[in-house]
């Protein structure tokens, strides 16, 4: 349950550091820039104590799915991005792929 705490904190801290990129300007602005690197580098150590509580496939696998299905939503409520049929398709995918990876007992 550990593990499981700390990765929902890493994810959670990874996807806001992705929103806040585009604030960054390409690194440019040094104050939003500051801020993402280090919201990157604790999402990384959090997900680096994970692992040694379980199986770095699964670990990554739940990080990226949701990560990524986060980061669209996202995207697509306060970034102005647009949501396709393929898109939302393509997303559900990844979270069946997460899903099926839990149930699957491979933890």
């Amino acid at each position: 349950m550990y593990a499981a705490a700390l990765l929902v904190a890493a994810i959670a801290i990874e996807v806001v550091s992705t929103a806040l990129l585009p604030r960054a300007d390409g690194f440019r602005n040094l104050t939003w820039s500051a801020i993402v690197l280090l919201g990157y580098g604790t999402s990384i150590w959090l997900l680096s104590v994970v692992v040694q509580r379980m199986p770095v496939s699964v670990a990554y696998a739940i990080w990226s799915g949701l990560g990524t299905a986060l980061v669209a939503a996202i995207g697509v409520m306060f970034l102005g991005e647009h949501l396709s049929a393929a898109k939302a398709a393509f997303l559900a995918m990844i979270v069946v792929g997460v899903v099926g990876l839990n149930l699957s007992g491979a933890h």
